[in-house]
């Protein structure tokens, strides 16, 4: 066994001792059960106490920190939102036989954790994580339910790539275009992160009223051609709207 998986293997055992105490956990305690020195307990618990895995409660030891209880939480969320949303999805998809996405934020980048889409769909770029949250209509939808300085941490670090013509780079001029998006409450990523492709996305709220995920309907320009977005539009607004209620939000 290499050093870094010992560390790790390591590192869960103590973990796992502290999810099974009830009380704060001793240094002296957390090295008997693990058979391993104090000195090495003491780095690995200073690794994960930096990183909110684990707090050190003065003289009585160590408990499992905040960070643990926060990635716990966006497990559940996220199971309970997959669940709910998988046959409002299933309908949408059956509805107008496009790509239909469930996706998040993860930093600046989408996270789809639900994807229906035809089974010879070649524009497999816009799946996964990496899609550039500003380029994305989840993305825009998003972005647009965050304050000033939160936009700005998460998106006016560096300079906005241009993807293609229609991107939309200026700082100034992607705030105006967040201001619609919010007014609006949906989103439309034109031919903005791959050419030739549209998006059109609505977002999901929950019982706090905090926009947490966002549906969104995919093709290409003809699939979503002007005559045709305003039907597919209303149709996602529906879908968002139906899990959104489900997650117990209240208009």
């Amino acid at each position: 066994m290499g050093d870094n998986v010992r560390s790790v293997d390591r590192i869960l055992d103590l973990m796992e001792l502290l999810a099974e105490e009830r009380s704060p956990v001793s240094l002296s305690e957390l090295s008997k059960e693990t058979a391993l020195s104090k000195t090495t307990v003491f780095r690995l618990m200073s690794t994960l106490c930096n990183r909110g895995y684990a707090e050190k409660i003065d003289s009585e030891g160590y408990v499992l920190g905040p960070k643990m209880i926060e990635l716990a939480g966006y497990h559940i969320e996220n199971l309970e939102l997959h669940t709910v949303a998988r046959p409002f999805l299933a309908d949408l998809y059956s509805e107008f036989k496009l790509t239909v996405h469930l996706g998040k934020l993860e930093k600046d980048k989408v996270v789809y954790i639900e994807l229906m889409e035809r089974k010879n769909l070649k524009n497999r770029e816009e799946s996964g994580l990496g899609v550039p949250a500003y380029t994305s209509s989840i993305g825009k939808c998003l972005l647009a339910s965050m304050s000033g300085k939160e936009l700005s941490d998460r998106l006016y670090r560096k300079p906005l790539k241009k993807y293609t013509s229609k991107t939309i780079t200026d700082p100034e001029e992607y705030r105006k275009h967040l201001k619609t998006v919010r007014s609006n409450g949906w989103a439309l990523d034109d031919e903005e992160y791959l050419k030739g492709r549209r998006c059109i996305g609505a977002p999901i709220y929950d019982f706090k009223g905090e926009a947490i995920a966002c549906v969104s309907v995919s093709g290409n320009i003809n699939e979503l051609s002007d005559d045709r977005l305003p039907v597919i539009r209303e149709a996602v607004i529906d879908t968002a709207d139906a899990i959104s209620l489900r997650m117990g939000y209240v208009k």
